[in-house]
């Protein structure tokens, strides 16, 4: 087949064009720009093609010989492009195998190579004379490019040993990244502030880096570790414990749950003790933000014992404020809890003067989201008051069915009631659902009121009656067995005035 003005090889180059085309352009949609540059150099090496058969007669021959030469080694290269793309980005991975990037760049570069040196031998250089230039050429080359040689021998070990993938993090002195491309020059990683930092290859085969996390694990865990400090005065045991128990417990997002977590002591400081939490990362993108809500569980946990992180030794004379601000920073903080205690109906018939008495006795307990403040079936002979923040009381039944949630209690609510006045179980556990700030009531604190006014038992066991009431039926809202949990209710309503007055001896 020939077309008159045109090279004999013009109208194959043309039909492979158009099946390279026809195969490419529809899945290849993001590389577009570049095909169709591809296929206007190709449209410009034809038409070199078409004027040299068009001047023919009219210019040297040999002008017009190497214009043909020229258009013709312009027009493989375009086939060769279009036909790299569509056997190794198409045909290749439609039936399962898949080479790397790098590779197939590599391949198309010497395809490259071997259509010049075909070119060149065809137009009348001898082919031993290629190859005597060829190899000066390339040992000049090889010389002078020695940094990109480098890179791209480098980016192909690392993806012929999988030493490194795009998808993995990975850590560089004080840089770190996901990443996100490896090519014949470079590897871009994109950092957690969004950056995209482009490493030589080079680099990377010569310098130590970390590979925080693979992507073909199930899990991509990377171990994280928090550092703080508390009193020596306060048992290490009571510390680790403490904060353990809070860290395994809470529902904090993006900590794995399986390897557990830790709290180590691993020093001793002037007047503190340097402990650690070590836990696992389920993703290392917000590395921080995890960082920051396991702080605030150890600080909430010490906080609720009466633990106070350390601070460094120093004597600080402070003669701005005196008792008379320190006293008012007490009334104020008296008068807060006075006003949480006022709101509670079980106090409702307590003097002004006593719930004044028992505001002093009520201790701060803050809870991080994710907390759990009570435990179904515990026995704990306190009251919780919250005055901010949200919490899920669930309920687990008997019969091992999952846990449902009963209602959710926001400022003002009060729980652990029964448990204060009755020492009954806990009837439900109650999860922090925000960051919850609240006071608890020990029965020790409460005792000497209620010892002091036997009286008040009988007006407090309405009020715990309804809230039993209010209870089981949320509770019979699950149940199947509606008759036995009636049943259940008239017992235990019953007795509440006398559970009263026997666990506090009266």
């Amino acid at each position: 087949m020939h077309i008159p003005l045109l090279s004999p090889e013009a109208p194959f180059a043309i039909l492979l064009m158009i099946v390279g085309g026809a195969l490419i352009f529809g899945p290849l949609r993001s590389w577009r720009r570049s095909l169709v540059n591809t296929g206007v150099f190709f449209t410009a090496c034809l038409l070199g093609d078409l004027l040299a058969g068009s001047l023919e007669g009219h210019m040297e021959p040999a002008a017009l010989h190497w214009l043909r030469q020229m258009a013709v080694f312009g027009e493989g290269l375009a086939v060769i492009r279009y036909l790299g793309l569509a056997l190794f980005d198409v045909v290749l991975p439609r039936i399962g195998i898949r080479i790397s990037g790098i590779l197939g760049d590599i391949l198309v570069i010497i395809g490259y190579v071997a259509w010049a040196f075909l070119r060149l031998n065809l137009a009348g250089m001898q082919l031993s004379h290629l190859l005597t230039t060829s190899a000066v050429l390339t040992a000049v080359v090889a010389i002078s490019m020695q940094e990109t040689l480098g890179n791209l021998l480098g980016g192909l070990a690392l993806q012929m040993d999988n030493s490194l993938e795009i998808g993995d993090w990975i850590q560089i002195d004080d840089l770190a990244g996901r990443v996100s491309d490896i090519q014949w020059r470079y590897t871009a990683i994109i950092c957690r502030s969004g950056e995209r930092v482009v490493i030589p290859n080079s680099h990377l085969m010569k310098n130590r880096y970390a590979l925080i996390c693979n992507k073909r694990q199930t899990l991509p865990l990377q171990r994280r570790s928090i550092s703080f400090d508390v009193d020596l005065s306060v048992p290490p045991g009571r510390v680790t414990s403490t904060v353990l128990q809070d860290i395994s417990t809470a529902r904090i997002p993006n900590v794995s749950a399986t390897p557990a977590p830790q709290c180590l002591l691993l020093n001793f400081g002037p007047g503190y003790a340097h402990y650690a939490v070590r836990y696992w990362l389920l993703d290392p993108g917000p590395d921080e933000v995890t960082d920051s809500e396991v702080r605030h569980h150890i600080l909430a946990a010490l906080q609720r014992e009466g633990l106070r992180l350390a601070v460094s030794d120093q004597t600080i004379h402070l003669v701005a404020e005196g008792e008379a601000h320190r006293e008012e920073v007490r009334a104020r903080e008296l008068n807060r809890r006075q006003q949480a205690i006022a709101q509670i109906d079980l106090f409702s018939r307590l003097s002004e003067a006593e719930q004044l008495e028992l505001a002093g006795r009520l201790v701060n307990a803050p809870f991080a989201r994710g907390d759990i403040m009570t435990r179904q079936g515990a026995i704990a002979h306190w009251l919780y008051i919250i005055v901010s923040g949200e919490a899920e009381a669930w309920w687990h039944p008997a019969d091992g069915s999952p846990p449902r949630l009963l209602e959710k209690r926001g400022p003002g609510s009060v729980f652990g009631e029964l448990g204060l006045m009755t020492g009954a179980p806990r009837r439900a556990t109650v999860i922090a659902a925000t960051d919850v700030e609240a006071y608890r009531l020990d029965k020790a604190g409460f005792e000497h009121i209620i010892r002091g006014r036997p009286e008040l038992a009988e007006g407090m066991s309405s009020i715990l009656e309804q809230r039993l009431s209010h209870f089981q039926a949320l509770e019979r809202g699950y149940a199947e067995d509606k008759t036995g949990q009636n049943a259940n209710r008239g017992s235990e309503v019953a007795a509440l005035g006398k559970k009263i007055r026997e666990f506090f001896g009266l």
